[in-house]
């Protein structure tokens, strides 16, 4: 079973919130994030983001960002991300 997560536009302090709850509501499923209206990412959305990405990587499931905006794209690659890696996570065993 999957879940796609449509991004509120601006993932600013005011979005981590609900977009962990989006998140944890799906904890057992693999998840689409679909970006394709986001112009803006902040450090906080980006946490909850990366740490979904590890819980999901630990659980076996698949986590990934689709349609993502140029403006997120840009804005992630500033960050040292790019629209694949930011949702994968590796564990350093």
């Amino acid at each position: 079973m999957s879940a796609t997560i449509t991004l509120q536009p601006k993932l600013d302090l005011r979005a981590a919130g609900p977009l962990r709850d989006a998140l944890l509501a799906h904890d057992a499923e693999d998840v689409q994030l679909d970006a394709g209206g986001v112009t803006h990412i902040g450090a906080l959305s980006l946490q909850v983001i990366r740490a979904a990405a590890r819980s999901w990587s630990e659980a076996g499931r698949s986590l990934t960002l689709i349609n993502a905006s140029n403006d997120l794209a840009d804005q992630l690659s500033l960050l040292g991300f790019s629209t694949d890696t930011v949702t994968q996570w590796e564990s350093r065993a």
